[in-house]
């Protein structure tokens, strides 16, 4: 598997085939519930006490993408208001929240974890 599809799928870094997450991003209860471990190789996805919070960063940038997206399709359909800009930026951020949360962590893990590819790691405890 591709780092790509490793980060789109939200694969473990190390071996891209135990899950991330423990539930489907559209369980609104349980979004946010993460593996501590991976399910295939054990690696600890929290590399260090508070590595996760560097992950803001990624979802900071995505939320500014989404505010300038909105902004620039709005003047490009000449339909551009204070109002509509807000609700539609803040809808839409509301909206994709559990997607953002998973991604921008999944992302951060991937490019800052230090973690390297190993395709034949499997977990001690399976082997």
């Amino acid at each position: 598997m591709s780092k790509l599809k490793a980060v789109i799928s939200g694969k473990c870094p190390q071996c891209r085939k135990g899950d991330m997450f423990e539930s489907n991003a559209l369980s609104l209860s349980n979004f946010h519930k993460m593996h501590t471990h991976c399910p295939n190789c054990g690696l600890k996805y929290e590399r260090e006490p508070g590595f996760f919070i560097g992950a803001m960063y990624v979802n900071y940038a995505f939320s500014v993408a989404i505010i300038v997206a909105t902004g620039i399709a709005l003047n490009v359909f000449d339909i551009y208001s204070i109002y509509n800009f807000l609700f539609i930026a803040v809808g839409v951020t509301v909206l994709l929240l559990p997607y953002l949360f998973r991604y921008s962590r999944i992302i951060y893990l991937h490019l800052f974890g230090g973690v390297d590819f190993k395709p034949d790691q499997v977990n001690q405890s399976k082997a």
